[in-house]
């Protein structure tokens, strides 16, 4: 594992290596921040936003939390949303789970998890508990974590749509799309899991 030092080293050279290719790079992102996309993803440090979209600094804006979760309740979450779509008049939000999520996990395990880390995957458990109920088939334990991470953006992607910001904004007439992505860790595929919502839903 790199030593702290070893870690400032490398900033070094990438910034170096940014301004050998593009000169007026780090001008641009001191001048403005104007980025398409807001990502809403998954804490995992196997999922970076900017990398695996092939993106460069200043082109997406990141919010991420365990298990990409988005509560009304969470003014960290709703700060970043309302920052984006009224400061940044960002179009695009996306809501990106991952296969093989740690939160995902933990959430529907038998053992009972306490503290703020329960409290804060309560609503995965809410949302496994239905999925057991309605699924009409034993699937394996691969295949329920799976649907597990696709449900659970699926559902995320519904929160989005029904906070106050996201509704003021296509009640103003703007063109706000939520997007509902789904990340594969073996390969490094992203894959849409629904249609774009770009209006209110029936809720």
């Amino acid at each position: 594992m790199p030593t702290l030092a070893t870690l400032l080293e490398q900033n070094r050279e990438w910034a170096e290596r940014a301004v050998k290719i593009d000169p007026q790079f780090f001008q641009r992102l001191v001048d403005e921040q104007n980025p398409k996309y807001l990502w809403i993803g998954c804490s995992d440090s196997r999922v970076p936003a900017n990398e695996i979209m092939n993106l460069l600094p200043g082109e997406v804006f990141v919010h991420r939390n365990i298990a990409n979760l988005v509560k009304i309740n969470d003014a960290n979450c709703m700060s970043v949303l309302q920052y984006a779509i009224e400061v940044l008049k960002i179009k695009h939000i996306i809501v990106t789970g991952h296969y093989g999520c740690g939160g995902i996990l933990a959430a529907t395990q038998s053992q009972v998890i306490h503290g703020r880390l329960g409290a804060w995957l309560s609503s995965i458990r809410e949302l496994h508990q239905d999925y057991l109920k309605e699924s009409p088939t034993k699937e394996s334990p691969a295949s329920t974590m799976d649907r597990m991470c696709e449900l659970n953006v699926l559902q995320q992607t519904r929160n989005l749509s029904r906070t106050e910001v996201v509704r003021n904004a296509w009640a103003q007439g703007e063109q706000v799309e939520l997007h509902s992505w789904i990340y594969r860790l073996s390969d490094g595929i992203i894959s849409p899991l629904r249609k774009v919502i770009c209006e209110p839903e029936f809720d």
